[in-house]
């Protein structure tokens, strides 16, 4: 491969560890929402892996919308101000909302969604998150679901990316200098 930055990514999860919890994930999802339906709002672009084998995996009635939201601006630090880029097709009016987020860090994304729903009257609003890096956590967040707890450490792959690539790497990977 030579001088690709691939040759700099440790495997964090390997895929089998993903689909495993992933499974579980779902199988607990399930059962919370027997004889309900959700609608999955799955937050782009980095969850839309995660979201669609998630929803492979849940056994109530699924709907899944997108939203795409920045919270960075031009930087690489979060300022805090979350931004709709891209809104929801679908209203949550009445509805359970199952917000499905590919990484926690500072929190401040899935508080303003959180709110965002409450404000828009859906029914329950419930957190879904594969990865949780908690040490980088600035607001207070209740999560509901979490694939994994990491370090705070740079990954990319199954969905996460580094300037739009490695999203499609099958493992969640931690890129080393």
């Amino acid at each position: 491969m030579g001088d690709t930055m691939s040759d700099n990514i440790k495997v964090l999860l390997p895929e089998e560890e993903l689909v495993k919890r992933i499974s579980e994930l779902g199988a607990q999802i399930s059962e919370d929402y027997a004889g309900e339906e959700i609608v999955l709002v799955c937050i782009l672009k980095g969850a839309c892996f995660f979201a669609c084998e998630l929803a492979k995996r849940i056994t109530a009635p699924v709907t899944i919308d997108f939203m795409a939201t920045s919270s960075y601006g031009a930087g690489t630090v979060s300022t805090g101000e979350v931004m709709i880029k891209k809104d929801l097709d679908v209203s949550v009016d009445g509805k359970n909302v199952l917000i499905v987020e590919d990484i926690i860090d500072s929190g401040h994304t899935l508080q303003f969604l959180s709110n965002l729903f409450a404000d828009r009257h859906a029914k329950s609003i419930k957190l879904c998150a594969m990865l949780d890096k908690p040490e980088r956590r600035e607001v207070d967040v209740t999560m509901d679901y979490i694939g994994f707890t990491i370090p705070d450490a740079f990954v990319v792959g199954y969905g996460l990316d580094y300037d739009q690539k490695y999203r499609n790497l099958p493992y969640i990977g931690v890129v080393e200098p």
